[in-house]
């Protein structure tokens, strides 16, 4: 597939969402900008919310994944979607019993403004790194397959791209990111089944031959270890898993904004759940991709890219669409997924940074009315240019696999919030509001250095994805430690 077509191809996806951006943001409210006027049915915010939740980070990552990992990710996974319950049948009724336009301001009826802000200044910078990190990936590969071949600069690739964002999220906002999500959930899921079709028929296989193939068997171990001192270990993997999602969805104004757009609480519930079992679905997909992929090069000698000259199995999934003879339309087909995928958490990413700033730091919601659309609009272009800072540093700081830093990010930047937000939901203890900075501070310092400690200072044993929850227990004794007298 030439650049020129891949171009071509981009356009006509932007032009679709701004058809789409159109017709939602005609009211360009902050009603609807932040809440979607609370009418979004609730089957599209769980179909679209599986496009947000995978990102284009498990449209590359996750195949790429397979050679080292096999499916051991899915232990992962199954951690989700324990996650997932305890999000919908926990927190969600707060929420709704409280309906705030930003889940922080829970923390403030709970324990003050310094724990507001607090909260909401650790899902911001968590934020800006997920959504850095999943438009990063999509940028590299438009990059290296697109805008290398004209000589374009990367950064003005990330510009193009964010400045795409804003203009169809500029008016509509939520409520036009609960329809375009949907629609890219869908180019997504179509993307892995038919990637998995064109490369089982141009190895004369059937989908069953496939899964009793010996090849296949190289490549579908799910449990790795037996030692519990090991990364991947079942046991530690699943409850990271699971802690991943409450903090990741659940504590996350990006996700929950979405579902807070639901009718009622029954809605967002059914919504959670029906997304949930969906997402365990598209996942296993993706790691049967993953694991084609990999079946395909060796079988065509197809060798992983360079990139710095490195390998980045990242980068397998794009070369054998885009460049390994396939057709056309696998290669329309991944471009179109990969597109999808990046946008559908970029854009809402962008929208609840948005409204994260504007209701938890600025107040807006306070403001006279003429002063709020103005203001909002000042914000949404800031978050924008942003974003693109962050991006273009990234490029020069990153190595390892992503999906695998950006969980790692995670554990330090939601655990936190984790520790906030369990403290207010299981004690009835008041805090002094002033010292709560001092506390997440000291939690994040010390996860940090815990998360550095070389394994065979600690008897062999490795620290994974379990970093999160030590990290929100940290933060929990510490808010012991300035429990005030009086309770809630």
């Amino acid at each position: 597939m030439t650049p020129l077509e891949i171009l071509v191809l981009v356009a006509a996806y932007f032009g679709v969402l701004m058809l789409i951006s159109y017709f939602t943001g005609k009211n360009d409210s902050n009603v609807d900008f932040f809440q979607a006027g609370k009418k979004s049915p609730w089957y599209l915010v769980a179909f679209g919310m599986v496009g947000a939740s995978l990102s284009g980070v498990t449209f590359i990552s996750v195949p790429g994944w397979v050679e080292g990992s096999q499916f051991s990710y899915m232990q992962v996974v199954l951690g989700y979607l324990a996650g997932y319950f305890v999000v919908a049948f926990v927190l969600m009724p707060i929420y709704y019993k409280l309906n705030v336009t930003s889940i922080y301001q829970y923390l403030d009826g709970r324990f003050g403004k310094v724990s507001h802000k607090t909260g909401a200044f650790f899902f911001f910078v968590s934020r800006v790194l997920g959504a850095a990190f999943r438009l990063f990936l999509v940028a590299i590969v438009l990059q290296q397959f697109v805008f290398d071949a004209w000589n374009v600069p990367f950064e003005v690739t990330v510009i193009l791209s964010i400045l795409l964002i804003w203009i169809y999220t500029n008016k509509g906002g939520i409520k036009t990111i609960v329809w375009t999500d949907t629609l890219q959930t869908l180019f997504m899921i179509l993307a892995v089944i038919l990637s998995i079709y064109f490369i089982l028929k141009e190895m004369d296989w059937t989908f069953g031959e496939f899964l009793v193939s010996t090849e296949f068997d190289q490549y579908n171990k799910f449990i790795f270890t037996d030692s519990f001192l090991e990364r991947n270990h079942l046991i530690k993997s699943f409850i990271g898993g699971a802690f991943i999602t409450i903090c990741m969805t659940g504590l996350d104004q990006d996700m929950m904004q979405k579902n807070l757009t639901c009718k009622n609480l029954k809605d967002a519930q059914k919504n959670m759940v029906s997304f949930s079992l969906v997402l365990v679905g598209v996942t296993f997909l993706f790691m049967l991709l993953g694991a084609l992929l990999f079946i395909y090069g060796n079988a065509n000698d197809i060798g992983i890219p360079l990139m710095d000259g490195a390998p980045k199995t990242d980068l397998l999934f794009p070369e054998i669409a885009l460049n390994s003879g396939l057709g056309k339309t696998l290669a329309v087909t991944f471009m179109l997924g990969l597109i999808a995928a990046a946008y559908s958490s970029a854009d809402s990413a962008l929208t609840s940074l948005t409204t994260s700033f504007c209701v938890d730091f600025l107040d807006i919601e306070n403001k006279p009315e003429h002063l709020q659309k103005r203001l909002r609009k000042k914000i949404h272009v800031l978050m924008s240019i942003m974003l693109v800072i962050v991006i273009i540093i990234f490029k020069y700081v990153l190595s390892r696999n992503i999906i695998d830093s950006l969980l790692t990010v995670a554990g330090y930047t939601y655990g936190p919030l984790l520790g906030l937000f369990a403290f207010g939901i299981f004690t009835k203890w008041q805090i002094k509001d002033k010292y709560v900075w001092i506390v997440t501070l000291i939690s994040v310092i010390l996860v940090t250095i815990l998360g550095n400690i070389p394994a065979e200072n600690l008897g062999g044993y490795q620290i994974g994805y379990e970093l999160l929850p030590i990290n929100g227990l940290i933060t929990f004794l510490g808010l012991v430690l300035i429990r005030s007298n009086k309770n809630h």
